[in-house]
């Protein structure tokens, strides 16, 4: 774990000298810089890790940025926030020698909603995102263009925390970006279940093999 570059995190070196990939961790809330580094081993082994904690707390647990209440976004904060990930990633490479251009987000409730707002506002960090239970953080004032960028993601039929028209209006979207998106809807809520992670598996594998 380290507290250089304006971010608790840590940083996991590739472990297979042919895998450029370099994924970033983006936890939930309540979560932190070692959450989600099991699932992204199984999603694309030998990959390097950059896994950030969130600098916002709520109620003493770590988030990527403030909300007024469940669902109810504090936009301004969101994007400041997004923009100071942004540049935390760009030092993180320089620091860790990492290929900027093989950045794979991914992202699970909170994180998944900063790792969309990356793409809005940054549309060049990120070359692709394994995003669970995404909502859409903001309109953007300008779409980006996201012509190509994979992105998948993954959403709980169940879910009482993210409506089915809230998946479908980010897919629609991350489409209108001309984004190559990916939607896989499990029999869940907004827990993660296992079958799922092996279905992202399967995409990830195909699309950057």
């Amino acid at each position: 774990m380290s507290v250089r570059l304006g971010f608790i995190h840590k940083f996991v070196p590739a472990t297979k000298s042919n895998n450029k990939i370099t994924l970033l961790l983006l936890h939930g809330t309540g979560g932190n810089e070692d959450d989600l580094i099991p699932l992204a081993s199984e999603l694309s082994p030998g990959s390097s890790m950059l896994s950030p904690r969130g600098k916002v707390l709520e109620n003493g647990m770590p988030r990527f940025f403030r909300r007024f209440a469940e669902g109810i976004f504090d936009v301004e904060d969101l994007k400041y926030r997004t923009n100071e990930l942004a540049d935390f990633i760009k030092a993180a490479s320089s620091r860790y020698g990492f290929d900027p251009n093989s950045i794979v987000g991914v992202g699970y409730s909170n994180g998944a909603n900063i790792g969309a707002s990356l793409l809005f506002l940054h549309p060049g960090i990120l070359h692709g995102a394994v995003l669970f239970r995404p909502m859409v953080p903001f309109v953007p004032e300008k779409q980006p263009d996201l012509t190509g960028n994979p992105v998948y993601v993954s959403a709980g039929v169940t879910d009482s925390i993210v409506a089915r028209s809230e998946t479908e209006k980010l897919v629609k979207m991350l489409r209108e970006y001309r984004a190559d998106v990916t939607l896989s809807w499990v029999e869940t809520g907004h827990a993660l279940a296992g079958r799922e992670l092996q279905d992202a598996v399967v995409w990830f594998g195909r699309t950057f093999a």
